[in-house]
């Protein structure tokens, strides 16, 4: 039972995209793409990257076959599968929004 929750055997789906958007037509096929990822359970880890988490790997397969069912006709597209083991190993580093200075405020004289 141990094994079946095993870092090494449970399974996560990235999945990597640039697909154009010059055209209204483009545009739909891009939301209609992204739109269907939701529908199968992957979440934005990215603008373009999505993740989903599964169980294991016959489960991941399931998963990449249904990804490449609605696949986009223009643009490109990449599915990488790694283990849990790996996706913890992820450093993620955040920037600092850059904040305007304080503008200096109206100084009020009193008489």
């Amino acid at each position: 039972m141990q094994d079946r929750f095993s870092e090494y055997r449970i399974m996560w789906i990235l999945v990597f995209f640039d697909l154009p958007t010059a055209t209204r037509k483009d545009k739909q096929a891009y939301a209609l793409f992204r739109k269907n990822l939701q529908r199968d359970g992957f979440t934005m880890f990215q603008f373009s990257v999505y993740v989903r988490h599964c169980a294991s790997m016959e489960n991941a397969q399931v998963h990449i076959k249904r990804v490449k069912s609605f696949l986009p006709t223009f643009g490109h597209v990449g599915v990488l599968c790694i283990t849990d083991k790996q996706f913890g190993a992820i450093e993620l580093f955040y920037g600092k929004k850059p904040v305007a200075p304080n503008a200096p405020g109206q100084q009020l004289e009193l008489f």
